[in-house]
């Protein structure tokens, strides 16, 4: 497999997390679950979620 496609690949992978991400934090309930949520997701996606 190409670079470009490794790469592709991964630039879509990391997308459809942040698209999960973002839906899971619209449905939550509390400020606490979000606060986790938010934790969870900087442990995946650092550079995307940090606030």
């Amino acid at each position: 497999m190409s670079s470009v496609t490794s790469s592709w690949r991964q630039r879509r992978q990391a997308a459809r997390t942040r698209r999960a991400i973002d839906r899971a934090l619209a449905r939550t309930s509390s400020p606490a679950m979000r606060d986790d949520l938010l934790t969870l997701a900087n442990g995946s996606l650092p550079s995307m979620y940090v606030r």
